[in-house]
């Protein structure tokens, strides 16, 4: 099973990067919207990405500037915006990064199901929710994955990709083609509450702010202890700031309520508390720190 052409419906903060890794990995991409205001934000995005990648190639003489130019040229003529989620027809691969919400996710793949020719694979880059289910809601569970890009997508080098118990395996190995032709180290897992990542790191920040809410240390401890004591680039309470308190909170309300025996998911007073007062985090400028664009103050 080859994949030549792939589609991806969302532009957005992870939808615009998944587009981006794939036209350099040598792919037509097919890039859905809803509006053409996102679709354009979107583009502006790859283009301002692609020359940063190009100025930096050339400055540290890794290409020339024509060939730097001509990188450029070819990624962007493989990328094709529209509207119209026909187009997306006779897509090899169908990857939905849209918002992070199960029923809007089943609605699109249902509808993706129609239009679809019957062999396109069907991926899903959500951090937290059931494959299996998604798959079900397409009408062809055997062709569907879980292909879990990080942010920012054009700098990080993993991808999870996800099995479920009825993907078939030829689907599943050019899943996993698709990512390494993306420059990604993929990582293969099974349809488990946020794989491999977010199952081990949400509970360790839920800790960390539950340590917090009991006051056994401060966040500027707590984050200092986990940088200088185990090599970590970011402390937990500064990388839930940088998630976002409500990503954060909504992944745990899912997870919670899906598996309400589960002892490491739990959700910190303080998270819910500040998510109700708007608090959350880098986005906003004030979350568990206060912060001006991307820096902490």
């Amino acid at each position: 099973m080859k994949i030549e052409k792939v589609g991806v419906v969302g532009c957005g903060l992870m939808g615009h990067g998944i587009v981006q890794v794939a036209a350099q990995g040598g792919f037509e991409v097919i890039v859905v919207e809803t509006e053409q205001t996102f679709l354009d934000k979107g583009i502006a995005r790859i283009e301002k990405s692609l020359a940063k990648l190009a100025r930096k190639a050339v400055e540290k003489g890794k290409q020339s500037e024509d060939d730097a130019s001509a990188f450029v040229e070819m990624a962007r003529g493989r990328i094709h915006p529209t509207l119209d989620k026909q187009e997306l027809a006779d897509c090899d691969l169908v990857i939905e990064a849209i918002v992070e919400n199960m029923n809007v996710k089943k609605a699109l793949l249902r509808e993706l199901g129609d239009i679809c020719k019957r062999e396109a694979i069907f991926g899903s880059n959500t951090s937290s929710f059931s494959i299996a289910e998604m798959g079900e809601a397409s009408g062809r569970p055997d062709r569907m994955v879980g292909l879990h890009f990080f942010n920012p997508v054009q700098l990080m080098k993993l991808v999870e990709v996800v099995r479920t118990d009825a993907t078939d395996n030829e689907v599943y190995e050019a899943a996993k083609a698709f990512g390494k032709a993306c420059g990604k180290a993929p990582v293969s897992c099974g349809d488990t509450p946020g794989f491999v990542v977010n199952r081990l790191l949400v509970p360790y920040m839920v800790q960390a702010i539950q340590m917090l809410d009991r006051g056994d240390a401060t966040a500027e401890d707590i984050d200092t202890a986990m940088r200088f004591g185990c090599g970590h680039p970011m402390g937990p309470i500064t990388l839930t700031d940088y998630v976002g308190l409500d990503t954060t909170l909504s992944i745990l309300e899912g997870w919670c309520e899906r598996y309400p025996d589960e002892p490491a998911f739990a959700i910190p007073r303080s998270l819910r508390r500040l998510v109700g007062e708007g608090q959350l985090g880098r986005k906003t400028g004030q979350g568990y720190f206060n912060w001006e664009g991307d820096k902490r103050v």
